[in-house]
């Protein structure tokens, strides 16, 4: 075929092409000004003298066009700047030939050259050589001469590309389309913008549809995807624009955000699946600087748990925000390799001052807490290390309490014996009037920080030398639910199982839950814990709760499919109830009681809760140690009930050693 042929000829065979097409040209458009000038006198044949005019025009201006950079342009990729270019060459051309011709008139060359003939000439070589690329990028990128697309039937060949619209006609929308226009994967036919202004008008040859409007559009142009190019919407406004998409059988996808093309993370044309967190529709507040950098700007902090998911993001945050130390105390391997060379990459290229230590090591292991805590002399602990997966705890209580209970009071006593200024525990709202033991530990270990700070000088527990020091830490709990993206999140296992063709597994059709991105969680955490004044639960407001197979519905309808189910037999992804997991809750709650106070953040609340003195607790956690040691699991079950306010387990135990032994 022509076009791949010459495509694949060499740059330097092109290069002789362009100049012999720009020589071709500037003798044509002189010899059409002088003939638009001269023609009614007769004249057709330039004189003697008007000859040396032909000679002397593509010997000036071809070196001007080789200096101005025209023949390094790559024609596909021919744009706005390249017509410029053409512009200002073309204009040095005509110029250089006027002077050349004043210069020959001093020297006794007379040939008539009148003004109108050199506007002609100029106007000519602009239309002609800035003409001749643009039919050749409209020739190379498949589109149609006028820059328009064709309308798409079921019968559009699959080599002329996916049929796409682009939901935004500003200039994001049309950066993407020039972006997909290089390409041969995507056909762009029409733009969608709620703009009232541009609704039925024609923007870069595509015809511009009204949001109201979809389904016209659908039936003209045949698209079957819908590109969001509105990097700069707010999630309320995007939320509305997916809404307005949802009934319509169209694949929906996204345009990265500015930011991330601007920092050359990705290009315009680096589509990606709808964020689902635009599908909750809440927009972030901004983070207060005196928060954010209270408990870490040029102090030491150590995040437990750092290769976590909720751990890790920390770690990001605090980076930005600027400590002098940053310590990644985790327990997995990889995870703490995998957080250390993002880190240690992001630090080296934006050139920080930022020590960064990787310490292996369990919660579970006081030495190893107060050894690390004392070489660095930490100022904060972010403790994120935790067992949170419901029923995998559940199966697994033994390890649940010893992680979550006994691992957040060894952090708490190494703090304290260190001399730890803050010490931040990640809490969740599984913790309130919990069914499950996931939920029950971690309401325990809120009572231990809440027992430790209001004990002014608490014994170690489980210090054989009964050390008593001074509690100069301040602790601080923060509840949230759940967080999209982190393991064991529903969103990537509802992808996953749309790609296979479904089906979506849901545990029960009524199930809700809160939902917040990791970002944001983590951001409010660090701006909680510099609120605290000891003891304090906070409480970050996570809006709206969500209807899991909503969430479901939702996802199916965006990636261009559809339910199948009682109305719609022959749709494409089914969903189906399993049943509730061991320990699993209908409805998630953030507080404990009704009466929470406001703080300086908008987004984040205190919860007013009971606590229980630690010198009771102490006892409770050492029958509660020999319980878990014993493998005595009834006991360890009333202890939770009789401990942990609201604490309802919805199933038997579970435990599946316990059950084997029991069998």
């Amino acid at each position: 075929m022509l076009k791949e042929r010459l495509i694949k000829l060499s740059y330097g065979r092109k290069r002789v092409m362009q100049i012999g097409a720009d020589a071709v040209l500037t003798w044509s458009a002189l010899w059409l000004a002088l003939y638009l000038r001269l023609g009614g006198e007769g004249w057709l044949w330039p004189t003697a003298d008007q000859a040396w005019l032909f000679l002397l025009a593509p010997v000036l201006a071809l070196p001007i066009y080789v200096k101005m950079g025209m023949y390094r342009a790559v024609m596909r990729h021919f744009g706005s700047q390249a017509l410029l270019g053409i512009f200002k060459s073309v204009s040095l051309a005509c110029a250089a030939l006027v002077v050349a011709v004043l210069i020959g008139r001093d020297n006794g060359w007379e040939v008539f050259f009148p003004r109108s003939a050199i506007v002609s000439y100029w106007s000519l070589s602009l239309l002609m050589i800035g003409g001749l690329r643009l039919a050749a990028r409209e020739y190379f990128m498949g589109d149609w001469l006028m820059g328009g697309a064709p309308a798409a039937t079921s019968e559009t060949p699959p080599e002329a590309g996916m049929p796409v619209a682009i939901f935004g006609a500003g200039a994001a929308g049309n950066q993407l389309l020039a972006s997909l226009r290089v390409g041969r994967m995507y056909k762009p036919m029409a733009f969608i913008d709620d703009d009232l202004s541009l609704e039925g008008r024609m923007i870069a040859g595509l015809p511009v549809y009204s949001s109201h409007h979809i389904a016209r559009m659908l039936g003209e142009t045949g698209v079957k995807e819908v590109l969001l190019a509105i990097p700069s919407a707010s999630r309320a406004e995007r939320r509305k624009i997916l809404d307005q998409l949802a009934p319509h059988p169209l694949h929906v996808r996204s345009m990265p955000g500015i930011m991330d093309i601007a920092s050359g993370k990705v290009k315009v044309d680096d589509l990606q699946e709808v964020d689902v967190a635009d599908l909750l529709g809440r927009d972030t507040v901004s983070a207060a600087d005196e928060l954010l950098g209270f408990c870490i700007r040029d102090q030491v902090v150590m995040v437990t748990g750092a290769g976590g998911s909720i751990g890790s993001e920390l770690c990001r945050q605090i980076i930005n925000v600027g400590p002098k130390t940053l310590v990644l105390y985790e327990h997995n391997e990889f995870g703490l390799y995998a957080i250390h060379s993002e880190l240690q990459g992001w630090i080296r290229a934006n050139k920080l001052e930022i020590l960064l230590m990787p310490i292996l090591g369990s919660v579970r292991n006081r030495t190893r807490l107060e050894d690390t805590m004392t070489a660095w002399k930490v100022n904060t602990v972010y403790h994120a290390a935790a067992y949170k997966h419901v029923p995998m705890v559940e199966h697994n209580v033994a390890e649940g309490i010893m992680n979550n209970v006994f691992g957040t009071l060894k952090v708490a006593q190494a703090a304290i014996r260190c001399q730890v200024q803050n010490c931040v525990l990640i809490s969740t709202d599984k913790a309130v009037r919990p069914t499950n033991v996931m939920g029950a530990t971690k309401r325990m270990a809120e009572l231990v920080l809440q027992g430790l700070s209001a004990e002014q000088a608490p014994s170690l527990w489980g210090d054989d030398s009964a050390v008593r020091c001074v509690n100069r830490t301040r602790f601080t709990m923060v509840r949230f639910g759940n967080v999209l993206g982190s393991s064991g999140s529903v969103i990537p296992v509802f992808r996953e199982q749309i790609r296979r063709g479904g089906p979506i597994t849901v545990t029960h059709p009524d199930i809700t839950r809160y939902f917040m991105t990791i970002p944001e969680a983590a951001q409010l955490v660090i701006q909680a814990g510099s609120m605290g004044e000891g003891g304090d639960v906070f409480v970050l407001d996570m809006g709206q709760p969500v209807t899991i197979v909503e969430l479901a519905h939702k996802m199916v309808m965006l990636s261009g499919l559809s339910v199948r189910d009682e109305v719609n037999p022959n749709g494409d992804i089914a969903i189906t109830f399993t049943g509730l997991r061991p320990g699993e809750k209908l409805y998630e709650e953030l507080l404990l009681g009704d009466n929470p106070s406001t703080t300086a953040h908008p987004k984040i609340h205190r919860a007013n809760e009971a606590l229980i003195a630690w010198q009771e607790l102490r006892v409770i956690l050492s029958h509660m140690n020999t319980a878990v040691h014993n493998d005595d699991y009834g006991r360890v079950r009333e202890l939770l009930l009789s401990t942990v306010q609201g604490y309802a387990p919805s199933n038997g135990i579970v435990d599946l050693i316990y059950e084997q032994r029991q069998g």
